[in-house]
C-alpha cells in the first residue's frame, strides 16, 4: 500500500518528533520550526523541556580599511558550533566599540549610534552628547544611556557625565563622576557592569568601584571590590542579577592565577566561585610574555574571558548551580580570518529561536555554521 505524505508525517509525529528535536542544534531548529504546523508545535515543544538557553558569544570584526566593514561571527555553545550571520552592512559612524555585555556603539563628535539586543537587529541613533569624547564609559540601564569620562583633553571637565533617555529622545547633563576617577575616567582604565537600575563603574588596577543611578542622578561609593590583595587587574559584569569580579593575580610579569568571585551588591561581601584551570591560563599566557588585563562578556550563566589584541582562544566559565565553574577553551574561528589591523569587539547575549527567527525575518539575514 502506497503511504499518503500524512503517513509520513505521522511516521516521526508527537513525542518521538520532540525528542529528535531536543538533540539539534539552536540554529538548525530554526529551519525546523518552518517544516509544517506540526514541526512549528514540536520545536516549542522541545525548547520548553530543554535546559535554559546558552549565551552565544558574538564576535564582530570591523575592517580597517574604508568603509570599513563588518563581519559577524557567533559561538553557540550548546552545540560548540562556529556560525557566520551574513546580514547587511552595519552603517559606519565611527569605530565599533562594546561596553557591558551586549551592548555596541559607535561615537563621532555629531551621533551616537548604538545597539543591545541579543543579535543587533536594531539600532538606534541619537545627535552626539555636548562633550566631545573619545573613549567614555557607555551603558544602557533601563531607558538610559549614560555616557561618562572619556572627554577629549581641550574639554573642562574631564569626568562630566551626561545621560540621553531613549524614550524623550534628550540629553541631560548629570552630576560628574567622582573625584577618585580624575586621571582613569576612560573605558581603558575602567570596566562597567549594568545592573537593573544603576551602573557600577570600577577602576581595573584597584578595584575602588562606584555606583550610579541614572533615575536619582545620585553617585554611590567608594567600594573596595578587590575581593584579594594579590589582584592587580579585575573587570566586573553582571550574571543574571549577580554581581561578578574576575581578577588576575600576581603581577603584569608573572600572572599566578585567574579567579571569580561573587559580590553581595547590599553587604559588600565576596563569594568566591572557581578558579581557571593552571593549563587554560598557561595557553593565555603563552601568547605573549606578559599581559597586563584582560575582558570578560557576560550573560547568563556564562562569563567568556579572552584578550582583545589577540582573541585567537577564548576561555569559557560556566557557573553551575549549587557553586563552583566548569571551565573549557574556545578557538575563536573569526580572529583567523582577519587583518592584524582589524579590529574584534565582542558581545554575550541570550538567543532563542524567536531572536532567531526574527533575525531571519529582517533584511535578508542567513547564520552559516562553520565546519
Amino acid at each position: 500500500m502506497n503511504k499518503t505524505p500524512s503517513d509520513d508525517e505521522r511516521s516521526i509525529y508527537g513525542d518521538v518528533l520532540q525528542a529528535i528535536l531536543s538533540y539539534v542544534p539552536l540554529v538548525h531548529l530554526l529551519l525546523a520550526s518552518g517544516v509544517s504546523k506540526s514541526w512549528t508545535a514540536a520545536v516549542s515543544s522541545a525548547l520548553r523541556i530543554s535546559t535554559t538557553t546558552t549565551p552565544w558569544l558574538i564576535v564582530n570584526t570591523q575592517s580597517s580599511r574604508y568603509p570599513y566593514p563588518t563581519t559577524t561571527n557567533a559561538y553557540d555553545p550548546e552545540s560548540n558550533m562556529w556560525i557566520e550571520i551574513r546580514q547587511p552592512a552595519i552603517d559606519y559612524v565611527s569605530i565599533l566599540q562594546s561596553s557591558q555585555s551586549n551592548l555596541l556603539y559607535m561615537l563621532s563628535p555629531t551621533k551616537l549610534s548604538l545597539s543591545f539586543d541579543p543579535l543587533h537587529l536594531t539600532w538606534h541613533h541619537a545627535a552626539a552628547p555636548k562633550v566631545t569624547r573619545r573613549d567614555p564609559v557607555v551603558a544602557v540601564v533601563g531607558r538610559h544611556v549614560v555616557v561618562a569620562g572619556g572627554a577629549y583633553n581641550f574639554e573642562d571637565d574631564p569626568l562630566a557625565v551626561e545621560v540621553y533617555d531613549l524614550q524623550s529622545q534628550q540629553w541631560n547633563k548629570s552630576d560628574p563622576m567622582p573625584e577618585f576617577f580624575n586621571g582613569s575616567a576612560s573605558s581603558l582604565w575602567l570596566s562597567v557592569a549594568s545592573g537593573d537600575s544603576e551602573i557600577f563603574i570600577m577602576e581595573k588596577s584597584s578595584g575602588v568601584t562606584h555606583s550610579f543611578n541614572p533615575d536619582s542622578n545620585t553617585w554611590s561609593g567608594p567600594y573596595d571590590l578587590r575581593p584579594d590583595y594579590r589582584v592587580f587587574n579585575s573587570v566586573i559584569g553582571f550574571s543574571d542579577d549577580r554581581l561578578i569580579v574576575v581578577g588576575m593575580l600576581g603581577d603584569v610579569e608573572d600572572v599566578d592565577g585567574v579567579k571569580v568571585w561573587e559580590v553581595d551588591c547590599e553587604s559588600l561581601e565576596y563569594d568566591e566561585i572557581g578558579e581557571m584551570p593552571a593549563n587554560l591560563l598557561e595557553n593565555l599566557k603563552s601568547h605573549d610574555l606578559q599581559f597586563s588585563s584582560m575582558d570578560v562578556s557576560m550573560a547568563g550563566k556564562i562569563a567568556y574571558i579572552y584578550i582583545s589584541s589577540r582573541a585567537e582562544e577564548v576561555i569559557m566559565c560556566e557557573f553551575i548551580d549549587g557553586g563552583g565553574c566548569r571551565w573549557c577553551s574556545v578557538a575563536n574561528t573569526a580572529a583567523n580570518y582577519r587583518s592584524v589591523m582589524d579590529k574584534l569587539v565582542f558581545t554575550c547575549s541570550k538567543v532563542g529561536i524567536e531572536v532567531l527567527q526574527r533575525a531571519a525575518r529582517s533584511e535578508n539575514r542567513r547564520f552559516v555554521v562553520k565546519r
